[in-house]
């Protein structure tokens, strides 16, 4: 019932909002029958969406990989007109029984321009809530930062290990595209932003980056690459191969872990998407 209730309205807004230009077009969505966005602030807005909502809603708006909604499908965008119903959602989040979507620290005229990406997909959108018919697949922009805020980030924070001279020397050319990139600087090397998460285990690709020291009372150090850690034990490999388990009670014996990417891993916690999307957006002229 509550389908065929929302189908109605979806309908009577078509019906009624349709001017004679679009008679016998087949357009379908209310989207269809405004009139078509500046071009400008669709394309702020589709790369703000390829950075902010993709993981979630995915590249075609039909629900992403983090389990967000299908935006072609969704009553809020279907019955939107000009950002209205779309952005206190973005800005204040949402509350629900399958999931929750967190607020967004994003402008209005952010949220605004993301909208209106999203009303110029559903002009395209096919019946029944299909995507778009594409030639080519979307090509998702990460680059909406300032490449001068950027720079000056850079110079405070992370020129305390890097050097665009020298070891980020030409780091745009070495990333396939700039959300590569992106992931590539902010996780340190590793995959995703901020790189591995929780305990260290023997499958991570990071292992060989780790060195860690092993004292045990009145022994000599012992120093390796690690291979594991937890409350319980600590694993390493000594450079002649030999692989090492010791057990841990408390704080014996003295275990000393040198993690080179541990910068980055403190860095997520205060690095704002602005900053992220900034030095991106700066980094991507080092070629």
């Amino acid at each position: 019932m509550r389908h065929a209730v929302m189908a109605a309205a979806v309908a009577a807004l078509v019906g009624a909002a349709a001017p004679s230009a679009f008679q016998g077009r087949g357009a379908n969505f209310p989207q269809q029958q405004r009139p078509p966005g500046d071009p400008a602030i669709i394309a702020r807005g589709r790369g703000l969406y390829g950075v902010r909502c993709t993981a979630c809603h995915g590249a075609d708006l039909r629900g992403g990989d983090q389990g967000g909604p299908n935006l072609l499908r969704s009553e809020i965008v279907l019955t939107d007109e000009k950002g209205e119903r779309i952005l206190p959602v973005v800005r204040d989040g949402r509350q629900g029984a399958v999931g929750a979507m967190p607020p967004q620290q994003l402008s209005e005229n952010d949220i605004l321009a993301i909208a209106e990406y999203i009303h110029s997909v559903m002009a395209q959108a096919g019946r029944q809530g299909r995507p778009p018919e594409r030639d080519t697949p979307r090509q998702l922009n990460a680059l909406v930062g300032d490449a001068a805020a950027g720079q000056r980030y850079f110079e405070r924070v992370c020129s305390r290990c890097h050097s665009a001279t020298g070891d980020l020397r030409g780091i745009a050319a070495r990333a396939a595209d700039a959300r590569a990139l992106q992931n590539l600087w902010v996780s340190g090397g590793a995959s995703g932003r901020g790189g591995r998460g929780g305990g260290r285990g023997a499958g991570d690709p990071e292992e060989s980056r780790i060195r860690v020291t092993v004292t045990a009372p009145g022994s000599a150090p012992i120093t390796g690459r690690l291979i594991r850690i937890d409350d319980f034990v600590v694993s390493l490999v000594q450079d002649d191969g030999v692989r090492r388990t010791f057990r841990r009670e408390g704080a014996a014996p003295k275990v000393e872990v040198n993690d080179p990417l541990e910068p980055h891993r403190r860095l997520v916690l205060e690095l704002t998407d602005a900053d992220m999307h900034d030095v991106t957006a700066y980094l991507a002229m080092l070629k």
